[in-house]
């Protein structure tokens, strides 16, 4: 290697750390990358990389290859009119769900400039790295990034191999223990001279196995929330009102009410229709659960609270301002409350089994087929916030307590804690495989999406400029998928640069 381009080499990593420490990523990070970049130096000078087929990329990601798989490969992928047709359904389904990912980026880029957020997500938490994001644990979400990773790269392979193109191996991208990334890799003059419709099926497969994936691991997710149930069914509230009639009662965050005025209650449909009984200023008796002692164990006790008015509590927080008063009016009269409703001076009140009651309730037959499958595809999108909200876990640890295996024979064989490890980990398998095909999406190169716009944009262009020189074509396509580059990556960063700036 001549010595200008072992300097370019050594600048590269040494950029990626100083990088690393400027976003605020901790000086354990750091040090570790840094000392994994000595180590890849050392085994690639000794030529211990060369021996296994492994080799370096940016310096501190190191390229697995194998070509294991390939006789498996042949195999799934022998019924190529099968495979044809699921490419093109595979273009159909990605370009729906990149206008999607465009709409969320143009709408996220608007509302941050319109009012860009006091609070961000630190700079380390934005690569979604398991065991370093905050809010993404290690074990759990490595295993499922494993195998999204794995189906997403395999599925590239197979329209490759079903369109005649050849796959010199199959490989993972590590930085450390950590998969960052996959890669099958098809001879590429092969994908240079292949027809345009047939990369757009390979490029779409990937992220549409994932997004397939996500709805096989949801149904999942729904069977394996049908089989934990609450231990104690009734409600509990995730704060106490300072001030208020619950307060004032003994009733703190997290016990659970049983009984209002002796009716029992299991869910908070029961307690809302009992509530509905009441009025403001009567004082009622309420049974409760206390928190679990170190045994796990929960005492009963009645309560007695004075009622507030949820009226006058919600106009009491404008502390007199004329506009807020009557935009709050307005509010209340919207979604029916009046003057003398009670108020027990809670938040946050639900069941003690909200959250697996909201993903069995994708099978539920209270709603019709079209509100069913609404409410399923968007569920995915709504359990993005989940592990930012709850710091990393899949539901309320209070909540966790409050649940134990159902009467089903898989719950039964599994227990608590055996339901409870399978509803985590089938949420991380939705949730990974959401996140990296819809990201795959990005209609910006390096990016599948990016890819499938390249050659769309090529095909409409031959079509509606007969007559002109192929070359000329094929220039203008790649002007416009630059400029859709650069106009994508400025809507990508405006969310995250501008709230810095600020």
């Amino acid at each position: 290697m001549e010595e200008g381009e072992r300097r370019r080499s050594y600048w590269l990593p040494f950029l990626m750390l100083y990088l690393l420490y400027f976003i605020g990523a901790p000086l354990w990070v750091v040090a570790v990358t840094g000392l994994w970049y000595i180590g890849l130096l050392y085994l690639e000078n000794e030529g211990h990389l060369d021996r296994y087929g492994v080799s370096r990329m940016l310096g501190v990601v190191l390229m697995v290859r194998t070509t294991h798989g390939q006789r498996f490969l042949e195999r799934i992928s022998s019924n190529r009119r099968f495979w044809r047709a699921f490419g093109e359904f595979s273009i159909w389904l990605c370009l729906l769900a990149m206008l999607g990912v465009v709409v969320m980026l143009i709408s996220g880029a608007i509302r941050t400039v319109q009012a860009p957020p006091e609070e961000y997500l630190p700079a380390s938490d934005l690569l979604l790295i398991p065991g370093v994001t905050s809010f993404v644990p290690f074990w759990w979400p490595v295993l499922a990034l494993v195998f999204a990773l794995v189906i997403h790269e395999y599925s590239h392979g197979i329209q490759a191999r079903a369109h005649g193109m050849q796959v010199r191996s199959f490989g993972l991208l590590l930085a450390g223990p950590i998969p960052v990334g996959a890669f099958a890799e098809p001879q590429m003059h092969e994908m240079v001279r292949a027809p345009r419709r047939e990369r757009m099926r390979l490029y779409a497969a990937g992220p549409s196995i994932n997004i397939i994936a996500t709805y096989i691991a949801l149904i999942m997710l729904s069977a394996a929330a049908s089989g934990l149930v609450a231990s104690h069914s009734g409600v509990y509230a995730t704060g106490v009102i300072a001030e208020e009639g619950a307060e004032e009662g003994g009733l703190l965050p997290y016990e659970i009410i049983i009984r209002v005025e002796g009716v029992r209650v299991s869910n908070y449909s029961e307690f809302s229709e009992q509530m509905d009984l009441l009025s403001s200023g009567e004082e009622m008796t309420f049974t409760k659960l206390s928190q679990p002692n170190s045994e796990g164990k929960r005492t009963v006790r009645d309560i007695s609270v004075t009622l507030g008015d949820r009226y006058q509590y919600y106009i009491g927080l404008c502390e007199g301002e004329a506009l807020c008063v009557e935009d709050t009016e307005a509010w209340l009269s919207e979604i029916g409350i009046e003057q003398g409703d009670p108020f027990l001076g809670v938040s946050g009140l639900r069941s003690t089994s909200s959250t697996v009651d909201t993903y069995s309730s994708i099978f539920s037959s209270d709603r019709g087929i079209l509100d069913n499958s609404l409410f399923t595809s968007k569920l995915p999108l709504l359990m993005i916030g989940v592990p930012i909200v709850y710091d990393g876990q899949t539901m309320l640890l209070e909540e966790r307590k409050m649940l134990q295996a159902g009467d089903g024979e898989i719950a039964s064989a599994l227990g608590t804690e055996g339901m409870l490890k399978l509803f985590d980990f089938l949420f991380w398998m939705v949730w990974i495989n959401f996140l990296l095909g819809f990201a795959n999406l990005i209609p910006m190169i390096p990016f599948d999406g990016g890819h499938i716009v390249k050659d769309g944009v090529h095909s409409v262009l031959d079509r509606v400029t007969s007559g002109i020189h192929p070359m000329r074509v094929e220039a203008m396509a790649g002007r416009i998928s630059s400029m859709s580059n650069v106009l994508v990556l400025f809507i990508v960063i405006v969310p995250i640069i501008l709230p810095r700036l600020v």
